[in-house]
C-alpha cells in the first residue's frame, strides 16, 4: 500500500517559521512533522511514500535524501511552480499512486495516534469509495454524516454555511482528521482540474459514491498549525 503526504502548504499560520522553512520540518520534540508522518505509516507497514512540495521545496527535498527518507522510499510530486492544495496535489500525484489496491493520504500538520490498521480494515470491510478518520472536536468546519456514517455534507460552524450532497435529517457533525483510505478510481471520478481542496471533490462524489467516516474520538490528535500548537504536540507526542 502507497501513501502520499500533503506537505506543499505555504504554511501561513506558522509564521515566522514559514518564513524561511517549510511547515514540514517544523520540529517536534527533536523530529519534523514530515519524519513523524513518515515513521507513523511505518508502523503499519507502509514504506512506499509520496511527498508532494512547493514552499521551499529544496528544503524538503534535502531533508529526504540527508536521511535517507528516514527509512521509507519516499518520491517527490514536484508543485514548485504552483501550489495545487490537497485536491490539485492528489492528482498532481496520480501516476505515483495509481495501482490496483486503495492508497493513504495524510496531512503533514496533523499528528495523531489513530490506529491506521483499523481504519484500512473498516475501509475493506466496508469497500466504500474514500474512508475518513474523524472525531467530535471542536472545529470551524466540519463534515456531516448519516446514522451509518456516511459522508452527507459539510458546514461552516462559524457561518453557518452548509453545502449539503445527501439531504437528511439530523445529520451528525465530526471534525476531519485528515487521514483517508481512498479505492484507486478515486483518480478517474474526480471532475476538478487545478488547484482545489479535497474536501469539494468528496462533496461532489458523495451523493453517487459511498464516502464513510471511522469516528476515532479519544485519540491523539493535533493540528499543529500554528506555532503555539507545537507545545500541545510535544506534550502528546515523545
Amino acid at each position: 500500500m502507497k501513501a502520499i503526504i500533503f506537505a506543499a502548504g505555504l504554511g501561513t499560520r506558522f509564521k515566522p517559521w514559514t518564513d524561511e522553512h517549510p511547515k514540514a520540518l517544523a520540529m517536534v520534540n527533536g523530529k519534523s512533522l514530515l519524519q513523524r508522518n513518515i515513521e507513523y505509516l511505518q508502523q503499519y507497514g507502509i514504506t512506499e511514500v509520496v511527498v508532494n512540495v512547493h514552499h521551499f521545496a529544496n528544503q524538503v527535498r534535502e531533508a529526504i535524501d540527508e536521511n535517507d527518507g528516514w527509512g521509507s522510499n519516499i518520491s517527490i510530486s514536484d508543485e514548485t511552480e504552483e501550489v495545487l492544495e490537497t485536491g490539485g496535489g492528489l492528482m498532481k500525484a496520480r501516476h505515483l499512486l495509481e495501482g490496483d489496491e486503495p492508497f493513504i493520504s495524510l496531512n503533514v500538520d496533523i499528528l495523531t495516534n489513530l490506529d491506521l490498521g483499523k481504519l484500512i480494515a473498516y475501509h475493506q470491510q466496508h469497500r466504500p469509495l474514500i474512508t475518513m478518520g474523524v472525531t467530535n472536536r471542536k472545529s470551524s468546519r466540519v463534515l456531516l454524516f448519516d446514522e451509518g456514517n456516511r459522508l452527507c455534507g459539510w458546514k461552516n460552524v462559524q457561518t453557518g454555511e452548509e453545502k449539503i450532497s445527501i439531504p437528511k435529517p439530523h445529520l451528525i457533525e465530526r471534525a476531519y482528521s485528515c487521514v483517508v483510505v481512498y479505492e484507486p478510481k478515486i483518480f478517474s471520478l474526480i471532475q476538478q482540474q487545478g488547484k482545489f481542496s479535497i474536501i469539494a471533490a468528496y462533496l461532489d462524489l458523495a451523493a453517487a459514491n459511498s464516502i464513510i467516516g471511522l469516528d476515532h474520538s479519544g485519540d491523539k490528535l493535533v493540528d499543529v498549525g500554528k506555532p503555539e500548537s507545537v507545545v500541545i504536540a510535544e506534550a502528546l507526542f515523545q
